[in-house]
């Protein structure tokens, strides 16, 4: 009886592509499901709501780098841009963080009311981790103990979620106003490394990564004083500083100019509100931090700020021409800052104080965002940084 050879029958070029769409097919409904399952985890939170409708109030093209572009990249986040937030404890109905750390407070709030989140992570640009360090901070008193246990939120989220380990993190965010921003998280493997940190104070010796993290304007709110008509020719103050010695810079700055006839200049635990009015520039020294809230005051009360300090990545910075409506100086520079001051006091402080004007909206959060306000802001910054470079 003859042997016939067994024969094989070669897969067509046809069959193999036919194969291979049934593959990823597959391969794209479990992705979906296992998607809606995690989604499914989280709270139902109805957080699609559309910001609130506003006039396109752009202008002052000055006091940005790249305007036109800015404008229409601006409107393109504001169609396409998802973020997909983990699934949390939402207190934000709860009592409002005042004062220095307001703006971490208003940031969950506003994030909650906008139209960037999605229940789907297959349509997000980016992931925001929800770390509220300042609230952690008034149930807990260990930083020892903060660190700990937000070491092991993250590495939960980690083990739970697959998004994470698609990037190492890159495409991940979390946001802090707080001192222990890296203390609290540096137990996390490639948290402070890979993943975008939004934080109110950016100094290099804490890590900071300009390309890849975000300054966040450190505001006050709500403010102290009441916004009130400000008239030009009523700051006869040539600058004005009030606080603690607590830097070198600052005790400096003191011994100096602290009995100078034009330089208001007061070492005290507070500051006289109404100088804010009264004075052309606003200093703003670098004190036991690189920043501080005066900054954001100076820009709200319309006093041209004066930055001293050497290591200070400036909110939106990527932005905004800061050079336009603010004098920014070294350190080093406290020794001729009378001189400095006169100088900018003519023809260029008329123009410093008019884009100062066109800025003031940048630096002021809403109970509902409102277009091209802080929030809109930080997101657009954020949005900047959606195809980061993965580590």
């Amino acid at each position: 009886m003859p042997i016939f050879p067994l024969r094989r029958r070669c897969l067509s070029l046809k069959d193999c592509f036919i194969l291979l769409l049934i593959v990823c097919l597959i391969l794209r409904i479990l992705t979906t499901l296992l998607s809606l399952n995690f989604t499914h985890m989280s709270p139902k939170l109805d957080w699609a709501v559309d910001v609130a409708p506003e006039a396109d109030e752009f202008s002052g093209d000055e006091v940005y780098h790249l305007p036109k572009f800015m404008q229409m990249d601006y409107a393109e986040m504001e169609k396409k841009f998802r973020i997909y937030v983990y699934p949390h404890d939402d207190d934000t109905n709860n009592t409002m963080i005042s004062g220095k750390y307001a703006s971490e407070d208003y940031f969950f709030r506003n994030i909650k009311e906008s139209a960037f989140i999605t229940r789907d992570p297959l349509q997000a640009h980016l992931f925001f981790i929800p770390i509220s360090s300042h609230k952690l901070h008034q149930k807990i008193s260990s930083y020892k103990k903060m660190t700990s246990i937000v070491g092991k939120h993250v590495e939960r989220l980690i083990a739970m979620y697959p998004h994470w380990n698609r990037t190492l993190g890159a495409d991940h965010f979390f946001l802090t106003c707080h001192e222990i921003d890296v203390g609290a998280t540096e137990k996390v493997p490639f948290l402070v490394k890979n993943a975008i940190r939004v934080v109110c104070s950016p100094s290099y010796a804490t890590g900071f990564i300009p390309h890849k993290d975000v300054s966040l304007p450190l505001v006050m709110q709500p403010f102290a004083m009441p916004t009130i008509q400000d008239i030009l020719a009523k700051r006869n103050i040539l600058g004005y500083w009030a606080g603690t010695s607590n830097s070198e810079t600052r005790r400096k700055l003191v011994k100096l100019w602290g009995r100078d006839d034009e330089l208001d200049i007061q070492r005290s635990k507070g500051v006289r509100m109404n100088k804010f009015y009264r004075s052309k520039f606003c200093i703003c020294p670098v004190g036991s931090r690189a920043t501080s809230n005066r900054i954001t005051m100076a820009i709200h009360y319309g006093c041209v700020p004066v930055i001293m300090a050497d290591y200070y990545d400036l909110p939106f910075n990527d932005i905004l021409d800061w050079r336009k409506f603010s004098v920014i100086l070294k350190e080093s520079d406290v020794y001729n800052l009378k001189d400095i001051l006169k100088a900018k006091a003519g023809a260029d402080y008329r123009k410093l104080y008019n884009n100062l004007r066109e800025v003031k909206k940048h630096f002021q959060w809403n109970t509902r965002p409102v277009k091209y306000d802080t929030f809109g802001m930080v997101m657009y910054d954020l949005w900047l940084r959606r195809n980061v470079v993965k580590y």
